[in-house]
């Protein structure tokens, strides 16, 4: 008899987003893993040009074209020509989970040199609690193997839900320019097999290509902001995603794992054109961060997207002294959360017929 694979987990409610210029012959080696899922690529840059996905995969392709076509006026806050784009596909997911990955990123290799299943760990840990209010020193108490140590308190066990699945990468790492220009043979090779909930009021640099969320507690906060062609910054979006996700799962008792899983890093961008990028953001972060570490979010505040309103509201009182482009990045905040209520009107999982796209 046959051996029956096993249903790969949440098949159905699952959707890969993948940002791209180029094509997409990376998914070969991600095959034997995203082959059974849906996915929903967003091409950047010239809509005209025609990007070739491997066949057997069951995708979505959206352009430029078709975002303002979907959105309208309110297209004006999905980025163009930068990476950041891949936030319209969380928009247009009717799923309740999300994964994220960049085109230059492949399959890396455990330490026993057996391929790692980046998808499968995100899984596991969006579908495990979180230990934001109370730090485990054996790190994640829910993975096999582990458990709570000793003076962890018994009433704060049953954690928190995981709103997002942070990943790591191997070989090139996750640096800025000054960083790189500095360090550019410098390669990670250190796997650290742990996985650990980030400490409620403790702000980490979030990396958009290793990534995992549940979009129903989370999604309309991961916005990647207004980067690339036509504004002054670039390389912040997914940073930008992060500091405020992680102050709304703060307020509304979410967690955010990272750690586990790897994934092989394979190219490394040019450093002076991404000091050219990040230049504004280098200073510019030295207020952001502490206006993230000092907002407070109202009671009243009990869904993501009064949350993000909110947010916005204090980007546009507190930083926007600091440069013009933060009056225009709370305007498209606002303007992200009015069409993500659009396309999804009974909630961020509603299951209502995604808006049609190329395929």
């Amino acid at each position: 008899m046959a051996e029956q694979k096993a249903t790969p987990l949440l098949k159905d409610e699952l959707d890969i987003v993948i940002p791209t210029i180029r094509n997409l012959d990376f998914l070969e080696m991600w095959r034997p893993f995203f082959e059974p899922y849906h996915l929903i690529i967003v091409q950047d840059g010239d809509p005209s040009k025609v990007i070739k996905v491997p066949e057997g995969f069951d995708y979505e392709l959206y352009n430029r074209n078709d975002i303002n076509r979907i959105l309208g006026p309110k297209a004006s806050c999905i980025s163009f020509k930068d990476s950041a784009c891949r936030c319209f596909g969380y928009m247009v997911s009717k799923k309740k989970y999300i994964y994220t990955i960049d085109d230059d990123c492949f399959v890396a290799k455990d330490p026993t040199g057996k391929d790692i299943n980046a998808l499968e760990q995100h899984i596991k840990n969006l579908l495990s609690p979180s230990t934001p209010h109370f730090f485990n020193t054996l790190y994640d108490p829910y993975r096999e193997g582990a458990d709570f140590v000793r003076g962890y308190p018994f009433s704060m066990r049953e954690g928190s839900s995981t709103a997002v699945s942070h990943g790591l990468w191997l070989n090139i790492p996750d640096y800025d320019a000054p960083t790189q220009l500095v360090k550019p043979r410098e390669r990670n090779t250190r796997y650290v097999d742990a996985v650990l909930t980030i400490p409620k009021g403790t702000l980490f640099p979030m990396c958009g290509m290793n990534l995992g969320f549940n979009r129903d507690l989370i999604g309309p906060a991961m916005y990647f902001g207004l980067m690339g062609d036509g504004q002054p910054i670039g390389r912040y979006d997914d940073m930008w995603a992060g500091w405020c996700t992680k102050v709304i799962c703060d307020h509304l008792n979410l967690g955010i794992k990272t750690g586990l899983p790897y994934i092989w890093h394979s190219k490394a961008s040019n450093p002076f054109v991404n000091l050219k990028k990040e230049y504004k953001g280098i200073y510019w972060q030295e207020d952001i961060i502490p206006f993230f570490q000092a907002v407070k979010l109202p009671k009243e505040c009990t869904t993501v997207q009064q949350c993000y309103l909110e947010l916005a509201k204090e980007v546009k009182a507190k930083l926007s002294e600091i440069d013009p482009y933060f009056t225009k990045l709370a305007d498209a905040m606002v303007t992200w959360i009015e069409a993500w209520d659009e396309l999804n009107p009974t909630g961020p999982g509603a299951s209502s017929a995604a808006p049609a796209a190329a395929k």
